[in-house]
């Protein structure tokens, strides 16, 4: 099974098992890890906000029009910045790293 990591605003550092076929909101959720998605993954909010780290960006498809409207409400935006809802995992995400953004 994939797994990822989530690294936390204070640098807290979660490795987790990332079940194929489950968004990063998902697989948070599923291991308890702060991550909101308060529109549960419809695309129609920016709570499930990521950074995810340099070495990943490009591996990950890129965001659609729709996913960078949304980010365009998120704090703390960054050049890697994507949500979580949108990255579904995958065997070549193998490893991933997502940093969760300090809130408002």
């Amino acid at each position: 099974m994939p797994r990822m990591t989530f690294v936390e605003p204070d640098g807290t550092r979660h490795e987790v098992d990332a079940k194929k076929g489950l968004s990063v909101l998902e697989i948070a959720q599923e291991h308890d890890i702060d991550l909101e998605g308060a529109c549960e993954g419809s695309l129609a909010c920016a709570t499930c906000h990521v950074i995810v780290d340099p070495e990943w960006a490009d591996r990950i498809p890129g965001a659609t029009e729709d996913e960078e409207d949304m980010l365009d409400l998120a704090f703390d935006l960054q050049p890697t910045s994507r949500l979580g809802c949108q990255i579904i995992m995958n065997d070549d995400l193998d490893g991933l790293v997502v940093q969760i953004p300090k809130q408002a």
